[in-house]
């Protein structure tokens, strides 16, 4: 169990694992094709910034198989087989000029240039041995990237400096995987609670972890946008938080940039996530808020609603 702190300040705990961490791993649960997925998402430059530096992916995955003709006596194959997985992904960039948005473009583009060369996929995750394979295979992605970004820039002086966040969370059935550098962010609803799944990469969380500072005071607030780890920026690449959960019926997660967070109240959040009669409807809801706030940033949602059919 990891304690998590909310932005209220109350402490509770949700069942989080993260890399390495030697507990036993959740029943497989439902086949994938038993578990429904609402996936939307939204995008908004905001009402201050000229360009959008944000970028997302919110992607469907499969694997199938369908006997089309054969001898073998009948009901000894099943007529068809069918995988799927989601995926969600929030990127916000930073630097000068373009910079910013050339390197959370490049970040996903990169990311979907090696899933889509990667020779065996993962489509279950019932076994130790799986998730730790995969979760490595994360950190590797993670670091590839980084690299790509550090290349860029080296080759285009103009580049110089920029970065991104990242944040992915891949769902299979009902196992989900996160991993997470910056301070874009994942949330997973359960119930009525919402629950901060990431931890930011910040001085202002750094301190606040450390004790020596007041998640409330206004400095503390100021510090909130200084970045401690970034992919491509930082002074020494950093792997990312790599974590995995075993979702519910019903559940909900969230990625988003700091352009929702920074507006809207984990409070406000949840509420809307609890009333929208869709994840589409939630996504733009979000934004809305988000905007009317001030919209003093981009502001990218992705948001994906799990139901276990019967």
């Amino acid at each position: 169990m990891e304690k998590l702190r909310k932005s209220n300040g109350e402490d509770e705990t949700l069942e989080i694992v993260p890399l390495g961490a030697p507990t036993a791993l959740e029943p497989a649960g439902p086949a994938s094709s038993k578990v429904e997925v609402d996936l939307a998402a939204a995008t908004h430059r905001g009402l201050v910034r000229a360009t959008n530096e944000d970028h997302y992916l919110a992607l469907r995955f499969g694997r199938s198989l369908e006997t089309v003709s054969t001898n073998i006596a009948e009901g000894s194959l099943e007529p068809s087989f069918d995988q799927t997985g989601y995926g969600l992904v929030v990127a916000d960039g930073m630097g000068g000029m373009a910079a910013g948005e050339v390197a959370s473009r490049t970040a996903l583009s990169k990311l979907v240039e090696m899933v889509v060369n990667t020779p065996d996929w993962f489509m279950r995750l019932d076994q130790r041995e799986d998730v730790a394979r995969v979760t490595r295979r994360m950190t590797q992605r993670f670091r590839l990237i980084d690299d790509e970004l550090r290349e860029s820039a080296q080759k285009n002086r103009a580049l110089l400096g920029m970065g991104t966040t990242l944040t992915v969370a891949v769902s299979l059935g009902l196992n989900l995987l996160i991993g997470h550098i910056g301070d874009s962010r994942a949330y997973l609803l359960r119930g009525r609670r919402l629950h901060q799944l990431t931890r930011d990469d910040t001085l202002a969380q750094a301190l606040i972890d450390a004790g020596i500072a007041d998640p409330e005071d206004t400095a503390t607030r100021a510090m909130r946008h200084v970045l401690t780890a970034a992919i491509g920026s930082t002074g020494e690449p950093v792997d990312p938080q790599v974590q995995r959960l075993h979702l519910n019926h019903n559940d909900q997660i969230l990625l988003c940039t700091d352009g929702l967070t920074g507006m809207v109240a984990d409070e406000v959040i949840a509420s809307t996530l609890l009333a929208a009669p869709s994840a589409g409807d939630a996504c733009q809801s979000l934004v809305d808020l988000a905007l009317s706030a001030g919209g003093l940033d981009n502001v990218t949602i992705v948001l994906a609603r799990y139901r276990v059919l019967t």
